[in-house]
C-alpha cells in the first residue's frame, strides 16, 4: 500500500496509526492537525509477517520484495494469481505438467509449489495470514484462489523464518478485498477460444458505523484446448468486517467446487503425428472441494502498540481417476479373472487383454489453527524500534485412500474398468500434523541511514501416520508411525538508506520444512510406490534446512525509472526429492543431500508520457551439491547395477543441473495509453532451454535430454466508455502461434506414433508438456456505484 506524510515530515518519524488518521483525514478534506497538508510524498509499506501488523517502509526491508496490486491484475485480466506471476515477476517459470491452467507447477527461484503430489515444494503460501499448503505434501491447489478476490500480493524471497514452514525458496503472501477498500461492484463476462466462457462478480461496501462487506463470485467452464480436458470451476469469496480507529475484526469465507481435467505429459512423436492437442491417456481428473473459514483481528493498545492475529478452520476434499497404460499385469493377482478381460483369454494374454489401469483417490483434509502477534513500534535508546513477537499454531487431518482398478484400452486410448481391483495400490492412511511455533523479528533504525533486522522462529511438528489397513508399526509394509521434527531458524540483515531514491541490503537467513505425511509413507526403497496410487512403509526422512545469502540495490533515477538488482544463493541440506525407481513412475521419496540455487534478480521500470514498461532479467543456477546414485531404466547413461545386462542406475555427480529450470529468463511489459480511454498492453517472455526429469545426471544422450527455450507473446487491450461503467476488453495469448514445451520427462511408452496399442511392448519416449496454442478472448466489464 502507499501512505501519504505531510511536507517536511517524513512519514517513518509518523506514529503509525496517527499516519493512517492523517490519510483518511486528507481523502476525506478534513484538516486533521493545525499543519496544513500540502505536499504529499508517497511512503510504500510491507508487512513483514503473514498476519496483519505494523509494517515497515520498503526501502528499510533487507529483500528484493515484489509487490503486486489488484489493478494490475484486472488490466491485465489474468485467469489465476500463477498465470500473472509468469508473466510479470521475476525468476518465476511455469512448467505446465498438467496441461490445464488452474493446476500449474509455479517456480521461483528454482523452488516449486505445485497441486501435485510427489513434487518437491519449496515455495509457503498465505492467504490472508493462513498458510495455504495443503497438509498432505505441502501442494497448492491454485483452483481454489478467487482472483477477483486478491487486493494484493507479496513475493517475499528466500528462506524468510518468519513465514514459517516450507519457506525454502520465498513465500507468497496474498491479501484479499475489504468493503471499506473495494466499494461498489463489477460484473466482468468473457469468453472465445477452447469453448472457455468467463463470468466474475464483485460488489463491496461499507457503512457509517464502521460495518464493511465484500462479495465475489467466479464461474468459469471450457472445453480445453488438448482432447478430452474440459473443466468447470467454481468460486465464492464472502468478507464482513467492522472497525473505528483502534479496532479492525474481519471474517472471511471462501468456497470452491471444481472439476479439472488435465490429460499431462504426452509423448514427443505424437504431437508430430496427431497434432498439437493430442495426449496418451485418459482420463487425468481431478475434482476440488473447499469451505476456508479465517477470522482476522486487530487492536491498537495505544498509539504505539498493536495486537494483531488470526483464527481458521479449513476443510477441503479432492478426488483423483487417472487412467493409465500398465504392463504389470500380474494374473495371479488375488481375485484376477482373465475372463474379465478378454473371454478364455490366457496367461500371455494378460497383458495384451488388460492393458490399462484405473488409478483412483480421494482425501479428505481438516485443518484448524490460530497465530497472534503483538507489534511495538517504541523507540529504543531514542532511536526507531519495531518489535514484534507472535506464536502460533496449527493442527490438521488428512484421511487418504487409494485402489488400483485394471482395465481396458480403447479404441480413443481410454480406460474402461473391469471391476478387478489390485492389492498392491490400495492405501488407507490417516496422518495428523501438529505445528506450534513462536516467532520475533526486531527492526531497529541506527538513524536515517542504518537499519538492522533480526528474526527468528521456532518450529515444533509432529506428524502421526496411522495405517487402517496394516496397522501394525512392527510389519515393515505398515505406514504407521510418529515422527517429530523441530528447528530454530535465524535472519540478520542490514538496509542502508542513503536518501529517499536508493536504497541498499544484504542479508542471511533459514528456513526448514518437515516432511509430509505422504512423503513419510513413501519412503522405502525396497517397496517403491506409484504417486498418487500406493505407498509402502516409512523409514524416517530428514527435515529440510535451507540458508540464503542475499545482497542488492534499489531505487529510483532523477527521471523517475525505477530499478533493482539482487544477488542470492540458497542451499538446501537433506533436500527430499522424489526418486524415480523404475521407468513406469514407482519410487520413493529419500533425502539426496545437499542442493543449490544461487542467481541475479535485474529490474527496470518507469513511464515516458503515454508509454508505461518494466523488464527483468533473471539467471539462476540450480545444481545438486551431494553425488548420489537412483535408479532409472530409460537414461541412456544408466549402467547395470544388478547383473542383467541392462542399464538401471545413473549416477548424479556434485554440479549437475537440476531438472525443469531454465537457467535464463527475460521479461518485459509495456502498455500505451493510446487514446484517453484505450490502452494496448504487451507481454513478452522468454526462457532458455531445460534438463528433462530423468536427466538429473545430464548425461542422457538423444531425445528428450532437453526441452528447448522458447519466447511467446501476449496482447492485451481494453477501452473505457467515458462516463458510463463500462469497459471493452480483448486477450491474445501465443501471438505468434509458436510451438514449445514448458517441461519435459524421459519415459516409456505403449503406443506406437499413430497412437495404436504395441501389444504389451514398451519403448523408450520423451515425454513433454506442450505450450497452449495461440488464442483470443473478448469480454466486457460493467462497473457501478465507485466512489
Amino acid at each position: 500500500m502507499k501512505l501519504h506524510a505531510t511536507a517536511g515530515r517524513k512519514a517513518p518519524n509518523l506514529r503509525p496509526r496517527h499516519l493512517v488518521l492523517a490519510v483518511l483525514a486528507a481523502c476525506q478534506g478534513n484538516v486533521f492537525a493545525a499543519e496544513p497538508l500540502t505536499r504529499l510524498e508517497a511512503v510504500e509499506v510491507i508487512g513483514t509477517t503473514p498476519l496483519h501488523g505494523i509494517e515497515l517502509p520498503l526501502e528499510r526491508v533487507p529483500a528484493n520484495v515484489q509487490l503486486v496490486r489488484d489493478k494490475a491484475l484486472d488490466d491485465q485480466h489474468s485467469l489465476t494469481i500463477a498465470d500473472f506471476m509468469a508473466d510479470n515477476l521475476a525468476g518465476v517459470n511455469v512448467n505446465d505438467t498438467q496441461n490445464n491452467p488452474f493446476q500449474p507447477n509455479v517456480n521461483y527461484r528454482g523452488f516449486t509449489a505445485s497441486p501435485l503430489l510427489g513434487t518437491p515444494q519449496g515455495l509457503s503460501v498465505y492467504q490472508d495470514g493462513v498458510r495455504i499448503n495443503e497438509p498432505f505434501g505441502d501442494v497448492v491447489s491454485w483452483d481454489l484462489i478467487p482472483v477477483n478476490a486478491l487486493a494484493g500480493m507479496t513475493m517475499m524471497p528466500g528462506s524468510n523464518p518468519l513465514f514459517g514452514l516450507n519457506t525454502l525458496g520465498g513465500a507468497i503472501s496474498m491479501q484479499t478485498k475489504r468493503g471499506h477498500t473495494h466499494r461498489g461492484g463489477a460484473v466482468e463476462l468473457s469468453g472465445g477460444a477452447w469453448g472457455r466462457y468467463n463470468a466474475q462478480v464483485e460488489y463491496g461496501g461499507a457503512s457509517a458505523n464502521g460495518v464493511d462487506y465484500f462479495l465475489a463470485g467466479n464461474y468459469f467452464d471450457e472445453d480445453g484446448w488438448r482432447d478430452a480436458s474440459p473443466s468447470e470451476v467454481r468460486q465464492l469469496f464472502g468478507q464482513v468486517g467492522w472497525r473505528n480507529d483502534r479496532t479492525d475484526l474481519n471474517l472471511t469465507l471462501t468456497l470452491a467446487d471444481n472439476d479439472l481435467i488435465g490429460n499431462g505429459l504426452v509423448q514427443r512423436e505424437f504431437l508430430r503425428a496427431q497434432g498439437w492437442d493430442a495426449i496418451n491417456t485418459k482420463p487425468d481428473q481431478t475434482r476440488n472441494r473447499l469451505a476456508f473459514l479465517n477470522f482476522n483481528a486487530s487492536h491498537w493498545i495505544n498509539d504505539t502498540t498493536m495486537l494483531s492475529g488470526n483464527a481458521y478452520y479449513r476443510d477441503a476434499h479432492t478426488r483423483t481417476l487417472n487412467g493409465d497404460g500398465n504392463d504389470d499385469i500380474d494374473p495371479d493377482d488375488a481375485g484376477f479373472d482373465l475372463d474379465a478381460c478378454v473371454p478364455g483369454a490366457d496367461e500371455d494374454d494378460a497383458e495384451v487383454s488388460c492393458s490399462g489401469a484405473l488409478n483412483r483417490s480421494k482425501s479428505r483434509r481438516i485443518g484448524y489453527g490460530a497465530s497472534g502477534q503483538i507489534n511495538f513500534n517504541h523507540d529504543v535508546m531514542g532511536r526507531q524500534n519495531l518489535l514484534i513477537v507472535g506464536l502460533g499454531y496449527d493442527r490438521s487431518r488428512t484421511d487418504f485412500e487409494q485402489a488400483t482398478e485394471f482395465g481396458r484400452l480403447n479404441a480413443a486410448r481410454g480406460i474402461d474398468g473391469i471391476g478387478v481391483f489390485g492389492d498392491e495400490g490400495e492405501v488407507e492412511l490417516r496422518g495428523v500434523n501438529r505445528t506450534w511455533s513462536v516467532f520475533a523479528t526486531d527492526t531497529f533504525s541506527f538513524n536515517d541511514v542504518y537499519h538492522l533486522t533480526i528474526s527468528g522462529r521456532y518450529s515444533h511438528t509432529r506428524v502421526e501416520n496411522r495405517d487402517r489397513l496394516i496397522p501394525d508399526p512392527g510389519n515393515p509394509e505398515s505406514l504407521t508411525g510418529d515422527h517429530t521434527f523441530q528447528r530454530f531458524n535465524p535472519a540478520i540483515g542490514l538496509a542502508i538508506t542513503p536518501n529517499k531514491n536508493v536504497s541498499l541490503y544484504a542479508s542471511y537467513n533459514e528456513g526448514s520444512r518437515a516432511p509430509t505425511a505422504i512423503e513419510l509413507g513413501c519412503a522405502n526403497p525396497d517397496q517403491p510406490c506409484k504417486l498418487p496410487n500406493a505407498m509402502a512403509g516409512d523409514p524416517p526422512l530428514d527435515m529440510v534446512v535451507s540458508r540464503t545469502l542475499e545482497a542488492g540495490v534499489r531505487g529510483k533515477t532523477g527521471n523517475g525509472v525505477a530499478y533493482n538488482a539482487s544477488l542470492y544463493r540458497t542451499q538446501n541440506t537433506d533436500d527430499i526429492q522424489f526418486i524415480a525407481a523404475n521407468s513406469t513412475g514407482a519410487g520413493y521419496f529419500s533425502n539426496v543431500g545437499r542442493t543449490r540455487r544461487e542467481g541475479v534478480d535485474l529490474g527496470l521500470s518507469g513511464e515516458m508520457g503515454a508509454f508505461r514498461w518494466a523488464a527483468s532479467y533473471s539467471y539462476i543456477k540450480a545444481t545438486y551439491q551431494s553425488n548420489f546414485s537412483i535408479a532409472n531404466e530409460v537414461n541412456s547413461s544408466a549402467v547395470d547395477t544388478d547383473g542383467d545386462g541392462e542399464g538401471d542406475t545413473i549416477r548424479v555427480r556434485k554440479g549437475d543441473t537440476l531438472p525443469g529450470i531454465p537457467r535464463h529468463q527475460l521479461k518485459l511489459r509495456g502498455e500505451w495509453q493510446a487514446l484517453p480511454h484505450w490502452t494496448l498492453g504487451a507481454n513478452i517472455v522468454a526462457f532458455s532451454s531445460q534438463y528433462s526429469h530423468g536427466n538429473e545426471n545430464n548425461d542422457h544422450q538423444g531425445a528428450g535430454a532437453k526441452v528447448s527455450g522458447y519466447t511467446v507473446v501476449n496482447l492485451d487491450t481494453r477501452y473505457t466508455i467515458p462516463n458510463s461503467g463500462w469497459q471493452l476488453f480483448a486477450k491474445v495469448t501465443n501471438l505468434f502461434d509458436r510451438k514449445y514445451q514448458t517441461g519435459g520427462m524421459l519415459g516409456e511408452t505403449f503406443f506406437e506414433a499413430n497412437g495404436s496399442y504395441m501389444g504389451g511392448d514398451d519403448a523408450f519416449s520423451a515425454l513433454v508438456a506442450p505450450g497452449a496454442p495461440r488464442a483470443a478472448w473478448v469480454g466486457v466489464r460493467y462497473e457501478f456505484d465507485r466512489p
